[in-house]
C-alpha cells in the first residue's frame, strides 16, 4: 500500500488512487460538488481542543502526533472504514487544506497508518 498526501487544491492525478478527505471542516473555497473524492472521514481528523493547541506548530508536532495517535486508537470504527478503503487498492492519497504541507493531520495519519500492520495488509 503506497499513502501520499495532497493538499485539497492541488489537481486530481490519475496516481492519486483512492482520495480521502481526512479534515473535520469543509475546505474554505471550495464547493462539495468540485472536490473528486471517494470519502469524506471527518472523524480521521483531531478534536477541535487538540488541533486548536497544535495550530501547525512545528515545536508541538512530536506532542501533537502522540496526543492524536492515541485518539486514533479510540476511533476503532473510522479505522475499519479506512481499512475497508485501502484493502485491494494500491494508493491511498489523503487530502487535507492545511496551509503546512508538513505538519498537519494528514502527514501524522500517514505516518500512524504506515505504522500500522493490520491497516496496510
Amino acid at each position: 500500500m503506497d499513502i501520499q498526501i495532497k493538499k485539497v487544491y492541488e489537481p486530481v492525478s490519475q496516481n492519486d488512487g483512492v482520495r480521502i478527505l481526512v479534515d473535520g471542516i469543509w475546505p474554505r473555497g471550495i464547493k462539495k460538488k468540485d472536490l473528486y473524492l471517494d470519502l469524506w472521514l471527518k472523524d480521521a481528523a483531531p478534536s477541535t481542543g487538540l488541533r486548536k493547541w497544535f495550530s501547525h506548530d512545528e515545536e508541538k508536532w512530536d506532542e501533537f502526533k502522540r496526543l492524536y495517535f492515541a485518539e486514533l486508537e479510540g476511533k476503532t470504527e473510522m479505522l475499519d472504514k479506512l481499512t475497508a478503503m485501502a484493502k485491494g487498492n494500491k494508493k491511498l492519497t489523503l487530502l487535507y487544506s492545511a496551509r503546512n504541507r508538513r505538519y498537519n493531520q494528514a502527514a501524522a495519519l500517514k505516518e500512524f497508518l504506515e505504522n500500522d500492520v493490520e491497516i496496510l495488509r
